[in-house]
Order: C-alpha cells, then structure tokens, then sequence
C-alpha cells in the first residue's frame, strides 16, 4: 500500500547539490513539506526553499557539518522545532575524495566514516521518536561500489559498504514502527570535465547503455518513501552495472 507523501515533512541532508537537489525537488513535487540541509551550498537551498514556499508547502534551510554528531542532533531538533516533525528522513551528504592507496591514512578513513556513516546514525538516533510517533522512515544514499567495489577510493568505498550494513540494522532496530532504506547510485551527473569518449564509455559498461540522472535516483527514494511494506532493502539505481559484474571505471 502506497502512503500519500501530501502534507508531511522530510529533511535532507546536502540537499543544496547535485544528487541532493534532485530528491528535494522530487519531494516538494509530492506535497512535502522540507528541511532542506546545506553544507556551503546555500543558494540552491533557497531556491528551492522558494518553490516549497510558492507550493503552500513550509521550508526549512539550515547549515551544518554534519561529520560532527552535534551538528546532526542539531539539525534534527531544529527541523522539528520548526516544522513540527519529521515524516521522511534522507541522509544524502557525503564525502568523495579520490585517493591512491598508499596516499590513505587515519584521517582520510575517519572523514570519509563520519560524514558517510556516523552521521546518518546520529541523524536518525536523535529523529527517532518523532520517526516512531509519525510512522515515518529512512532512506540512506549509499552507492553501488558497496556491492562492486571500484579502485583508488577506498575509505569511501569501506564507508558507502558500511552504511549499507547501517540501512540493514536499523531496520531491524526500528522496526516495526519505521522503515529503513538505502538508494544506491551508479553512475549519475557525470563530471562536467568528463568528455564525451569517457561519458560513452561509462555508458557502454551499463546494461541499458546510457549514464544515470540525478533524477532517476530521486524516484526511487519517491517510491521508498511511500512503500509502506518495504524495509531493509537497498534499491540499485545503476543500469545494471552491478549486474553485469562491471564497476563503473572510478580508479
């Protein structure tokens, strides 16, 4: 049974960029009433912020760093002061640093841990008896390199397999008041810099032979979010990459 999206409340962690964007836009589309989180991208915040507004629906746009615990209880507790709950929780920030193996150390595995796996915790620690009381649920970007791991970013690679184990646990933990998530992405918004020979290579390694968008991961976080007897499961978002036993040429 599809739950209505209309009228409810989401927050979404780095909701100012890219992957981020697309979901928050999506959930504004349904009715949502958004939290939208920033790091340092404030002005497409606000942008969409205006839209929500223009929509009827209410807006929320707040900064933090999130790979600090405090910030994360901080800006759940001010989603609920300010929107009066939360219905839908998405945790889409993350780090991406590109490293060679003999370049990784303590610290790049801690940022990379923080940001991509301690944070949805606290996040969802701190939201989980307005979750409950609501009914509400989780959905954690993850990303295919935790089912075909790709070379040359290992810390992120470690991390994005950890909070899918993340997604796993707390579905049994929350259960069987909250559904808990995860949307994994292959290869979506390739860079800019990216010319078209590599961008038709990274197609090529695809079952359906095309690159990803931002917005065909943004539908399947829709879907989850409304899926009432859907748990503890991590929707692929990658063309069959995974599938077919190809990583998507990161190295």
């Amino acid at each position: 049974m599809s739950r209505s999206l209309e009228g409810r409340v989401a927050l979404v962690t780095g909701a100012g960029r890219r992957v981020g964007s697309a979901i928050a836009r999506a959930l504004a589309a349904k009715g949502m009433s958004l939290a939208l989180h920033h790091h340092t991208s404030r002005d497409e915040c606000e942008r969409i912020a205006k839209m929500v507004l223009e929509g009827g629906q209410r807006a929320l746009v707040v900064s933090g760093d999130l790979s600090r615990a405090s910030e994360c209880r901080r800006l759940v507790r001010e989603t609920i002061d300010a929107l009066g709950g939360i219905d839908v929780l998405v945790s889409s920030a993350a780090s991406f640093e590109r490293m060679d193996f003999d370049a990784v150390d303590e610290d790049a595995f801690d940022r990379a841990m923080a940001l991509n796996v301690r944070a949805s915790l606290s996040l969802v620690h701190e939201a989980r008896e307005t979750l409950r009381a609501r009914g509400g649920n989780v959905v954690l970007i993850t990303c295919t390199s935790a089912s075909l791991p790709y070379a040359n970013h290992l810390p992120y690679v470690v991390s994005k397999g950890a909070a899918k184990q993340l997604m796993r646990a707390l579905a049994i933990e929350l259960a069987p008041e909250v559904r808990v998530n995860a949307v994994a992405p292959g290869t979506v918004l390739a860079p800019e810099s990216m010319d078209a020979a590599e961008r038709s290579t990274l197609a090529s390694r695809t079952l359906v032979q095309r690159l990803g968008t931002a917005e065909d991961v943004a539908e399947a976080v829709v879907y989850l979010a409304q899926a009432d007897f859907v748990t503890g499961q991590e929707i692929l978002v990658d063309g069959g990459v995974v599938l077919a036993g190809r990583h998507s040429g990161e190295g």
